[in-house]
């Protein structure tokens, strides 16, 4: 009879019932990526595979951090003579604080728990450090090293090393356990691409004089 008939389910418990493709993927993609980076963290702890290169991980690990590399960048800037130089690293600075905000920024907003497998010893954190994504190492690295590429002329051994170096950094970071491999990956597009910003917005003596008026 009509009054036995089921009632059709609300919309929400049909998409609950019926998840859609997308829903599936990022489900598959986050079960992949923490998989495989629970495994690749060789290097996690001193037990780990790879326990005994940690050492090793970590000195790396410090020549990716923002605080060397805003302190020798300040450093430089004080104590040149050159005006295009000194033009080059205040940018480099601009960009250092830029990353360091919008990192933050990211961390704050998505949140994601670092890796259950990391071990928090890291040189300097902040509060939003216990986040994961994305990772500010790999950010920093890439955006270092298009800054480099572009403003110092190397010659192509060197150019070599520094490109090397950026994804040493970003390898690292899932070796020590400190992110997932996405945190990486996105941390490494997310440097590419401040890099643009950062030449768009360009501090020259032109648009910015009193700023160079403080050197």
């Amino acid at each position: 009879s009509g009054s036995s008939a089921a009632a059709p389910l609300p919309e929400e418990d049909c998409m609950k019932l019926n998840p859609s493709f997308l829903g599936i993927a990022l489900s598959s993609l986050l079960a992949i990526d923490l998989w495989a980076s629970k495994r690749l963290g060789v290097c996690a702890r001193e037990g780990s595979a790879w326990g005994s290169a940690r050492p090793l991980m970590k000195v790396i690990e410090v020549s990716g951090h923002g605080i060397p590399w805003l302190l020798g960048t300040f450093y430089g800037l004080c104590q040149s003579d050159s005006s295009a130089a000194r033009e080059v690293l205040l940018n480099l600075l601009f960009a250092l604080l830029l990353d360091l905000v919008l990192v933050a920024l990211v961390k704050g907003l998505v949140k994601r728990r670092r890796p259950t497998h990391n071990k928090m010893d890291m040189f300097v954190t902040i509060s939003v450090d216990k986040y994961s994504f994305p990772s500010g190492h790999a950010t920093r690295a890439a955006l270092v090293c298009r800054f480099v590429l572009h403003h110092l002329v190397l010659a192509v051994p060197l150019r070599v090393l520094v490109v090397l170096w950026a994804l040493i950094v970003g390898v690292s970071r899932v070796m020590l356990g400190r992110h997932n491999v996405t945190d990486v990956l996105f941390g490494l597009l997310l440097g590419y691409a401040l890099y643009s910003v950062v030449e768009y917005c360009w501090l020259s003596p032109l648009n910015t004089p009193a700023l160079f008026a403080l050197w």
